[in-house]
C-alpha cells in the first residue's frame, strides 16, 4: 500500500493523525495544515485509493482500511498519538481505537455515527443513506469519472454552497476522474451495502477505553445526530458536542472549532 501523506507543524511535536472521508482527501484539513497548532505534528494521509494514495489491495472493507492505517502508523514509528477522523475516516478511526487502544491517547470523531448503534436505532434514519449511497455503490465509477456528481453533491444546499465554491468542489471532484480513485470510492459503499450493513444486525461489542470527544454538526443531511449519541456509546469516556448552524463537513465549515477542540483534547490527555 502506497500512501500519500501531508505533514505540518513541529517535526518532533506531539503526533496527530487526521483522517478524511468521501468525497475528499487530505485537503479537507487544509485550514489546520496551513496553521498548525503549537506543539503538534499533523499527519494527514489520503485514505487508500483516495487523493494521491495508491489503490488498496482489497475492496475497502473498513477493518482492512484500519489495518492499512495502523501499518502506516508503524511505518512512521509513532508509538502513541492523537486521532481525528471525519466521515468514513471517522468510522475507520473508531475501529482503530477499538482494536489497539494502547496506541491512541484520545480521539476526535467528526460528524460520523459511532459503531455501537443497533438496527432499531438506525432504522428511522436509513432513508438518509438511500439518498446517494446505493447510486455510488452501483454506478460509482462512471458517475464520478464522467459527470459532475461529486461537485454537485458537495454544493447540494445553501450551507454547503457557502463552504464549497465551484473551485473548491472541483479540487475534490477532479480526483475522482481517475479510475483508481473512482473504484476505491465505489468499493467503499459497495462493501458497506453488501457486507457491512447486513452485519450490523450484530452491533459492535468492543468497548472504547480512551477519551473520545465527538463533534457533530446538527445540519448533517446524511447522518442523523442521534447516531452519535453518548447514551448508546459503549465507551468509558465518550462525549458528543452538537454544533448548530453546521452541516456534515465540519472540518471545513467550522475549522476554528475543530482546531479548538483538538487543542482541548491534547491538553486533556497531555
Amino acid at each position: 500500500m502506497r500512501f500519500h501523506v501531508t505533514e505540518a507543524g513541529v517535526p518532533d511535536g506531539r503526533p496527530v493523525l487526521l483522517l478524511h472521508g468521501w468525497p475528499q482527501h487530505h485537503y479537507a484539513y487544509r485550514h489546520l495544515l496551513a496553521d498548525p497548532p503549537a506543539g503538534l505534528r499533523l499527519i494527514a494521509p489520503d485514505l487508500p485509493g483516495y487523493g494521491w494514495s495508491g489503490p488498496p489491495p482489497h475492496r475497502w472493507a473498513k477493518e482492512d482500511v484500519a489495518s492499512d492505517l495502523l501499518a502506516l502508523v508503524d511505518e512512521l514509528e509513532l508509538p502513541r498519538l492523537l486521532l481525528a477522523g471525519h466521515d468514513w475516516g471517522g468510522f475507520v478511526g473508531f475501529l482503530m481505537v477499538l482494536r489497539e487502544p494502547e496506541r491512541f491517547e484520545g480521539y476526535l470523531p467528526l460528524n460520523i455515527a459511532h459503531p455501537w448503534i443497533t438496527a432499531r436505532t438506525f432504522a428511522p434514519h436509513a432513508w438518509r443513506f438511500l439518498m446517494y449511497q446505493p447510486l455510488v455503490a452501483t454506478l460509482g465509477v462512471p458517475l464520478q469519472r464522467y459527470t459532475p456528481f461529486v461537485d454537485r453533491l458537495l454544493r447540494l444546499d445553501a450551507e454547503a454552497r457557502r463552504t464549497f465554491t465551484p473551485e473548491l468542489a472541483g479540487i475534490y471532484g477532479d480526483r475522482f476522474r481517475d479510475p483508481a480513485v473512482a473504484r476505491a470510492a465505489t468499493d467503499t459503499y459497495r462493501t458497506f451495502w453488501l457486507r457491512e450493513l447486513p452485519a450490523a444486525r450484530h452491533p459492535e461489542r468492543r468497548r472504547a477505553t480512551i477519551p473520545i470527544r465527538a463533534l457533530f454538526g446538527t445540519g448533517d443531511a446524511a447522518i442523523h445526530p442521534s447516531l452519535a449519541a453518548a447514551e448508546t456509546a459503549r465507551a468509558d469516556d465518550y462525549t458528543v458536542e452538537y454544533v448548530h448552524g453546521c452541516g456534515h463537513f465540519i472540518p471545513e465549515e467550522r475549522p476554528d472549532l475543530v482546531r479548538d477542540r483538538l487543542l482541548a483534547l491534547a491538553a486533556e490527555t497531555g
